[in-house]
C-alpha cells in the first residue's frame, strides 16, 4: 500500500515549481496538468475569500481541448449558503452533482462548463491569515475517488496552501505594481498636457499636440476637441484627430446643444456614453460616429472662468472602453486645458484684433492717399437741403441706403456723411469701386480669400466686407456687378453671413451697407442685368443726389471752397475770382459735376501767377457739351456727354485735354462705359 502510493506521490513531487515560488497560477497548471492524468480531472477550481467578506477571487484552469490554457480570474458573489459553507467547511468532501448542489450560482457553474452530472472534491486550503479557501477538483470519472487519488488530491492541497502565501504577496505586488505603473503614465499625461498648455498659445496648436498624448494613453480610435459658440448654442469641431486612420480633421462638424446639455456641461458634469446612447447625440455628431463604427464615447466639459468652452470627446470602437478612473483623469486633464484654452482664446481675441486693427490702418492710410480735397458737402440749395435732410433721417438706422445720382454729384461724401451720423461711427468705414475692380478680383475684393485660393493667394486676405464688421461699407457703381456675384451679396445683405473664396467656412458679419449707381437700375432688372430682389433689398432708402447743373447757386459756393483749400496745398495767394470768370462756370452744365468742377479749378489755380483766378473760360465753351441735352435717360445722357468730350478731345481719351480727363475719369473707367454703352470710333471720329 505505501509503495503504491509513493508510486502515486513520486510524480507531484515532480511538479516543477517557479524559481520564484509566486505564480499560482503556474502550480496550479502543472498540479491540475498531472492530475488529468492520472485521475481524469479536467478542471480546477482555486476560491479564495476576499477581505471584504462578500466576495471570492476564482482562479479556473480548464482541460479540456476547446478551452484556453489560460486561467480565468474572477470575482464572484458569496450569497449563496451552498457556496459560504464550502468556503467555511475545514474537512474534505465529495459532492456528487456539483451543478444541482450550487444551482443557486450560476455565475460560477457558467465559468466552470462543467457538465451537469459533474462531481467535485472539496479541500479547504488557507494562508498564514487564516483567510478561508477551497480547491475543486471536477471529473465525471467515478474511480477518482480511490483512496490513492484522494490522497494525491490532499497532497496537491497541501502543496498549494504551502505556496499560497508567497503567490498571494507575489499577485499582490505585481497589481500594486501595475497600479504604481498606471500611476506614472497618469501623471505623466498630467505633465504632458501641462507642457502643451505651456508651450501652445495657440488653439489649433494645442488641441493637436494633446491629441497625441490622450491617444497614446488610452489607445482610442479617435479625439476631438469642440468650441462653444455662445451666442448660437454650437458646438463646433475644430479638431479631430485618428492615430491610426485618416489623422487630422478640423472644422468638419457642428451641433447645436439643447439647454439641459449646456447647464450639465456648464456645472462640468462628465458622462460615459455606450452603443445605446450613440443613437440620442445631435444628428451630424451621431452619423459621423456610425460612419466610423464608434461604440463608446467618453465626453467631458471644457469650462472656464466665464462658462462653457468646449467638450473633449474620446471615441473607442469597443463597447467598454472607458471607466470611472479615466473619467476623472480626463476630468483633470480638462481642468488643465480650460485655463489655457481661456489664455489661448485670449490670444486669438487680441491677434485678431490686432489684425484687425492693422488691416483697418493700412486700409485707412491708402484712403488717405487716395482722399479727394474737400471733406465736407457744400452747398446752400434746396435740392442739396433735401439730400442731407434724407441723410439725417437715415442714419441712426441700420437700413441699406441707396444713393442714385451721376458721376461726381458727391455720392461717396453723402455715404461719409451718413456713417458719421450713425451708432456706427467709430468704426471704420470701408469703400470700393466696383467698376474700377476687374470683374475676376471683384469676388476676392468683396469677400476675401484663403491662401492658396488661386495662383497668387499666398495667404489669407479679408475681404471688405468683412473688414467693415460693425462699421459701415459703401459700394460705389454698384450696377457694374456681375450676376455671378449678385446672389453672394444679396445673402450678406439677407442673412449677415458669407464664405472666403477658397473657404466653405461661414463667416458672420455686422455690416451696414451703403450702396450708390449713376445707372438706371431698375431699367436693367428688365434687361436682365440686375437681379430683382438684390435691386429690391438695395432699394430700402433711395437718396436722389442732384447734379451740379440742377443746383447752380451751389456753384459760387463750391468755387470759393476750392480756391481757398488749393490755394492753400499749392502755395498760391489767390483773392480774387472774377465776374466773368464767375459767369462762365455758373452757366457752364458741367457733366462731370462737383468732380469735374474741382478739376477745372485745381487746374486754373495752376495757371494763376498773381492773386486773380487766372481760368481758362475758352474751355467751357456751350458748343462742346450743350446745356440742354436731346437724350431723356440717363443712359442716353451719359452716352450724348462721353460723345461730346470725345469730339471736342479729337478723339483723344487720357491725358488733361483728352477726354477723360474733361470728364474727370480715369480713362480705364471711361474706356468701359465706352464698351457697355455701345460707343464706337465712327461714332465720334
Amino acid at each position: 500500500m505505501i509503495a503504491s502510493e509513493n508510486s502515486q506521490l513520486l510524480p507531484l513531487s515532480m511538479i516543477p515549481v517557479p524559481d520564484s515560488g509566486s505564480d499560482l497560477h503556474a502550480i496550479l497548471h502543472s498540479v491540475t496538468l498531472l492530475l488529468s492524468e492520472i485521475i481524469g480531472c479536467n478542471c480546477v477550481a482555486l476560491l479564495l475569500l476576499n477581505e471584504d467578506g462578500l466576495s471570492a477571487r476564482l482562479h479556473l484552469l480548464r482541460l479540456d481541448p476547446d478551452s484556453s490554457v489560460a486561467p480565468v480570474v474572477r470575482d464572484v458573489p458569496i450569497d449563496n449558503a451552498g457556496l459560504a459553507g464550502l468556503l467555511n467547511g475545514h474537512k474534505p468532501q465529495y459532492i456528487p452533482n456539483f451543478a444541482n448542489e450550487l444551482a443557486a450560482a450560476p455565475d460560477l457553474i457558467q465559468l466552470t462548463r462543467i457538465e451537469p452530472s459533474s462531481g467535485a472534491q472539496v479541500f479547504s486550503v488557507s494562508n498564514s491569515q487564516k483567510r478561508p479557501g477551497i480547491l475543486v477538483f471536477f471529473t465525471n470519472n467515478t474511480e477518482s475517488r480511490s483512496a490513492h487519488n484522494l490522497e494525491l488530491m490532499t497532497s496537491a492541497a497541501v502543496l498549494i496552501s504551502k505556496f499560497l502565501d508567497t503567490a498571494l504577496a507575489f499577485a499582490t505586488a505585481e497589481s500594486y505594481k501595475q497600479t504604481l505603473s498606471r500611476q506614472r503614465d497618469r501623471l505623466q499625461l498630467l505633465l504632458e498636457i501641462n507642457n502643451h498648455t505651456i508651450t501652445h498659445l495657440d488653439m489649433s496648436a494645442l488641441f493637436r499636440a494633446a491629441s497625441k498624448s490622450l491617444n497614446s494613453f488610452f489607445d482610442n480610435a479617435s479625439t476631438g476637441f469642440w468650441l462653444f459658440e455662445e451666442k448660437s448654442s454650437q458646438l463646433e469641431l475644430l479638431t479631430l484627430e485618428f492615430p491610426r486612420g485618416r489623422g487630422f480633421l478640423e472644422n468638419t462638424t457642428t451641433a447645436i446643444l439643447p439647454k439641459d446639455d449646456i447647464a450639465s456641461m456648464s456645472a462640468r458634469v462628465a458622462a460615459i456614453y455606450g452603443p445605446q446612447d450613440i443613437d440620442e447625440f445631435p444628428e451630424p455628431v451621431a452619423e459621423h460616429l456610425r460612419e466610423n463604427r464608434i461604440l463608446s464615447v467618453v465626453c467631458v466639459p471644457l469650462v472656464g472662468a466665464k462658462g462653457l468652452l468646449g467638450v473633449i470627446s474620446l471615441a473607442s470602437k469597443e463597447p467598454d472602453a472607458f471607466n470611472q478612473d479615466d473619467l476623472e483623469l480626463l476630468s483633470q486633464i480638462a481642468n488643465q486645458i480650460s485655463l489655457a484654452l481661456d489664455n489661448a482664446l485670449a490670444y486669438r481675441r487680441i491677434t485678431f484684433s490686432v489684425r484687425r486693427l492693422e488691416e483697418e490702418r493700412n486700409y485707412l492710410a491708402s484712403e488717405f492717399q487716395s482722399q479727394s480735397n474737400f471733406e465736407d458737402i457744400v452747398g446752400q440749395s434746396d435740392a442739396i437741403k433735401q439730400v442731407l435732410e434724407q441723410a439725417a433721417i437715415v442714419a441712426p438706422t441700420d437700413s441699406t441706403v441707396l444713393l442714385i445720382g451721376e458721376s461726381g454729384t458727391g455720392k461717396e461724401l453723402v455715404a461719409r456723411a451718413i456713417h458719421n451720423l450713425s451708432l456706427r461711427r467709430e468704426r471704420t468705414f470701408v469703400r470700393l469701386n466696383c467698376a474700377a475692380v476687374p470683374s475676376g478680383l471683384l469676388e476676392s475684393e468683396l469677400f476675401g480669400h484663403e491662401k492658396g485660393a488661386f495662383t497668387g493667394a499666398l495667404a489669407q486676405r479679408r475681404g471688405r466686407i468683412e473688414l467693415a464688421h460693425e462699421g459701415s461699407l459703401f459700394l460705389d457703381e454698384i450696377g457694374d456687378i456681375g450676376l455671378e456675384l449678385q446672389p453672394k451679396l444679396l445673402r450678406v445683405l439677407q442673412e449677415r453671413e458669407f464664405e472666403r473664396l477658397g473657404s466653405n467656412r461661414t463667416i458672420k458679419v455686422d455690416t451696414r451697407l451703403i450702396a450708390a449707381t449713376h445707372r438706371d437700375l431698375p431699367g436693367m432688372v428688365r434687361k436682365g442685368e440686375f437681379r430683382d430682389d438684390l435691386f429690391y433689398r438695395l432699394n430700402v432708402f433711395p437718396i436722389h443726389i442732384p447734379p451740379l447743373r440742377e443746383r447752380r447757386e451751389d456753384i459760387p459756393l463750391l468755387v470759393h471752397y476750392f480756391v481757398a483749400n488749393l490755394s492753400r496745398k499749392l502755395r498760391k495767394s489767390i483773392r480774387v475770382i472774377p465776374t466773368k470768370v464767375m459767369a462762365a462756370i455758373t452757366s457752364f452744365s458741367w457733366p462731370g459735376n462737383v468732380r469735374e468742377l474741382q478739376n477745372f479749378i485745381e487746374r486754373s489755380v495752376i495757371l494763376s501767377r498773381d492773386e486773380t483766378l487766372a481760368a481758362p473760360i475758352s474751355e467751357l465753351d456751350v458748343a462742346l457739351v450743350p446745356r440742354e441735352i436731346s437724350a431723356s435717360t440717363l443712359h442716353g445722357m451719359e452716352r450724348e456727354m462721353i460723345l461730346n468730350a470725345l469730339r471736342a478731345a479729337g478723339g483723344k481719351l487720357s491725358g488733361l485735354d483728352g477726354a477723360a480727363g474733361r470728364l474727370g475719369l480715369k480713362r480705364t473707367t471711361l474706356q468701359r462705359k465706352m464698351e457697355r454703352l455701345g460707343i464706337l470710333k465712327s461714332d465720334y471720329a
